[in-house]
């Protein structure tokens, strides 16, 4: 019986060791097949490398994890940005409409890839139009000049014996006491009007010869390349025989649209870009592209003398409707003789100043300067106490019949664009306010306003070094002020303005 369990105990041991051996030699197979694990075992056998390890592959592994969260996340937040922006763009809400910034390269962007449109324009309305504008009955006399009869111009520049300037400029050098003086209507009156002898924008001899026949006109404006030649659509026949579309352009517009090919010469000379003939200006009287383009845009009937009604539209601007239709609502149906639609967001120029200054239009200390001194002389900020419903204008489309009284307000708001800065909505409410009750004019809504064109990108930004300048001892003698306009920020001023406080100004929106 011992020998017996003896014998079971020695077969046991021998079965353990030929285990034990076998799992031995499979291990040294495996060993033999992978030697990185016998590294890694070694490894791990050897204290703090064998704690570490493990805690290093997971921090890898959490931080890759984190950072495509935190990518992920980035994106989304970009996305809905972007979202926002666009419905901020379309929205019929005025406070996030405001918001909106369609001049951005960020949506330029995205119109170009086709996600929005810069057409789409939710401030628009029908405008109540006629039918047809071949049935339109067109006046066949001229609204009579009850109050000014007689207006004409002062031609020659007198320079002040204590001025530098030699040369004369475009718009003059009116006095204090010139300037006050044109503001009291008489029967006959003589006033600044630009267009002063030497002062530059002279017009080729073949283009003087044509537009003496323009008795309707549709004038647009280009100045430094900014733009090129839109053509208007949903034109009658009836228009496109009754209207001289002129488009007014500087020696680098010209140049510009040359080059790109759209330019044709007819065999008097003339030059066109489809229906649109060009009208060169010359010598350029201003510094700024800006001041420039008020020539043509405010001084209508001084370039085309012989024109009888006008309808300005800034050059960036696709009309989309017929000529004869905004006449006979604008103008024919209510009996007006200027009609300029509201701003969408400003009522008081004070406001707009303000807007002008955050988007850097023009040197702030001088839009500041221009403000007192019409503080100064009483215009107050616009309230529902006025009789006009606002006094800023949307500037940009300009409808006149041009009688004696709209020519002389055109000749007076244009020279507060010459003495002051070249921001005309600025000035636009003033003289309105200093002419009073004697000018009426027709103020029409934005909705139909926006109606009236399509709007196109410029070519390029505008930019000039004075609009980013904060401090005024910077101007004073630098080559950044302008030399042939803005003389009255600079002449010594009848009156204290140092005592003046501007009106505190509540931004209702951020545009500009």
């Amino acid at each position: 019986m011992g020998d017996d369990n003896l014998k079971r105990e020695t077969d046991m041991e021998d079965d353990l060791q030929r285990s034990r051996s076998l799992r031995l030699s499979r291990r040294g197979d495996r060993s033999n097949q992978n030697p990185a694990k016998d590294v890694d075992v070694t490894l791990f056998s050897s204290g703090r490398v064998s704690q570490d390890y493990p805690t290093k592959i997971v921090w890898k592994k959490g931080f890759v994890r984190l950072v495509l969260v935190v990518g992920i996340l980035w994106m989304l937040l970009i996305l809905l940005a972007l979202l926002f922006h666009i419905w901020s763009c379309q929205t019929s809400v005025s406070f996030l409409s405001a918001m909106c910034n369609k001049d951005s390269k960020v949506y330029t962007m995205l119109d170009t890839m086709g996600l929005v449109s810069k057409d789409s324009n939710p401030h628009r309305c029908p405008i109540p139009l006629s039918n047809d504008p071949d049935k339109i009955d067109i006046p066949t006399g001229r609204t009579p000049n009850e109050i000014v009869k007689n207006l004409s111009y002062i031609m020659k520049d007198e320079i002040p014996s204590n001025r530098d300037q030699s040369s004369p400029l475009f718009g003059g050098h009116p006095s204090w006491k010139q300037r006050e003086e044109s503001f009291k209507l008489k029967s006959n009156m003589k006033v600044h009007c630009g267009f002063i002898r030497g002062g530059g924008a002279e017009m080729e001899l073949v283009d003087i010869k044509y537009v003496k026949k323009c008795k309707f006109v549709v004038a647009s404006g280009i100045f430094d390349g900014y733009d090129l030649p839109h053509e208007p659509s949903n034109i009658s026949f009836s228009s496109k025989k009754l209207f001289c579309f002129l488009m007014v352009v500087d020696e680098v517009s010209l140049k510009f649209m040359r080059k790109n090919g759209t330019v044709k010469e007819d065999s008097a000379g003339g030059k066109w870009v489809g229906i649109w003939r060009i009208i060169l200006l010359k010598n350029p009287p201003y510094d700024e592209p800006r001041r420039n383009g008020k020539v043509p845009k405010i001084l209508t009937h001084r370039l085309f003398p012989e024109a009888q009604y006008s309808i300005w539209i800034d050059g960036k601007m696709e009309l989309i409707v017929d000529p004869l239709l905004i006449l006979e609502r604008y103008l024919w149906r209510g009996k007006h003789t200027f009609a300029i639609a509201q701003h969408k967001h400003h009522r008081s120029i004070y406001e707009e100043a303000d807007a002008n200054k955050r988007r850097k239009r023009y040197a702030r200390p001088l839009i500041d300067l221009h403000m007192k001194i019409y503080y100064y002389e009483g215009m107050k900020p616009w309230s529902s106490n006025k009789k006009t419903i606002s006094d800023v204008p949307e500037g940009a489309i300009i409808i006149r019949e041009h009688t004696a009284m709209s020519n002389l307000f055109s000749c007076l708001w244009f020279n507060e664009v010459h003495l002051f800065t070249p921001r005309d909505q600025l000035s636009f409410g003033y003289t309105a306010f200093r002419l009073g009750d004697s000018f009426k004019y027709f103020m029409f809504p934005n909705c139909e306003y926006n109606s009236l064109f399509v709007l196109h990108p410029h070519t390029r930004e505008h930019s000039s070094p004075i609009e980013w300048v904060k401090d005024l001892n910077k101007l004073k003698n630098s080559k950044l002020r302008e030399s042939r306009g803005g003389l009255g920020l600079f002449t010594p001023y009848p009156g204290d303005l140092d005592s003046v406080v501007l009106p505190n100004v509540t931004r209702t929106s951020k545009a500009g």
